[in-house]
């Protein structure tokens, strides 16, 4: 095949037509002018003629993206890599980095947007994916340890949130594990994890940070609302919990870490733990006051 450059048009033309990334032509308004055919597979449509009626602001997630986009344009002549949310029509959203800069007319003065569209889609589906195995427990499917460094930098920002945590620990693990093996074990692990999710709200986050000890992060919760909260998960385990626990909740005082919080609730499980031994060994779940 005879070598063509790209300044020659059938050259430019095929070019435009393979390329997997979208480019397009739009209007200072949004009206998409043209477009190559991976751009149109992006939004899911078969030809141009598919997006008649539709406007590039009316084609994301968050129209005010657009604007922001508009005033970068406008001041610098072009946009790198400006991360958008496209809705197609048939209601799918896909992620994309928008490459884009004015052209203008030399005869009529008018402006226009060209653009380069790449589909990273599946790369944020992936990241998320990683996110959420690093800051999951791979055996109760529970959030984690790291889960809560993160939420800790929440805390520092928000000294004046409001929080709640129970804490809760499985009564004699360490001897359901000698007696029955750690495969029972992990069962039972697994199932107590279920118990408490099924027993807070979606919002509320139910973290392993130990071998046999979970904690519940209440959200927008005073001390009136996460003691209520611990009493329903004590009579809901005294129903339903796969085993006996025993259970310590606290809520936030001002400027305080989330570890301080959850150190707190732990003592005071620890406490009732202690009095509970006393008086009944056979390892009831119980609750503590903050």
């Amino acid at each position: 095949m005879r070598y063509r450059s790209l300044s020659d048009p059938e050259s430019l033309i095929e070019f435009v037509r393979n390329l997997g990334e979208g480019l397009y032509i739009t209007s200072v308004e949004g009206r998409i002018l043209d477009a190559n055919p991976a751009f149109l597979a992006m939004l899911g449509v078969e030809s141009l003629a598919d997006l008649d009626g539709f406007r590039a602001p009316d084609l994301l997630v968050d129209p005010s993206r657009r604007e922001v986009q508009q005033q970068l344009l406008a001041r610098d002549g072009m946009v790198r890599n400006f991360e958008l949310d496209i809705r197609r029509p048939d209601g799918q959203v896909r992620t994309v980095l928008d490459t884009s800069y004015v052209v203008r007319d030399a005869d009529t003065g008018e402006s226009y947007y060209h653009g380069v569209l790449v589909d990273i889609t599946a790369r944020k589906q992936l990241e998320a994916e990683l996110v959420e195995l690093s800051t999951h427990d791979a055996l109760t499917g529970a959030l984690n340890r790291r889960y809560l460094d993160q939420l800790d930098e929440q805390f520092k920002r928000d000294p004046a949130g409001k929080w709640g945590c129970v804490f809760i620990d499985i009564d004699h693990f360490k001897q359901y594990n000698d007696e029955f093996g750690h495969q029972a074990g992990d069962r039972i692990l697994v199932r107590m994890a279920r118990f408490l999710m099924r027993h807070v709200r979606a919002e509320e986050a139910v973290v392993r940070v130990g071998g046999d000890e979970f904690v519940v992060i209440l959200v927008d919760a005073d001390a009136a609302q996460t003691e209520a909260i611990a009493e329903r998960l004590r009579e809901s385990g005294e129903r339903s919990a796969p085993v006996p626990f025993s259970l310590g909740w606290a809520a936030r005082r001002s400027n305080e870490s989330l570890m301080r919080m959850i150190d707190r609730a732990d003592h005071g499980l620890l406490a009732v733990r202690v009095t509970q031994r006393r008086s009944d060994p056979r390892g009831r779940t119980a609750v503590t006051n903050d």
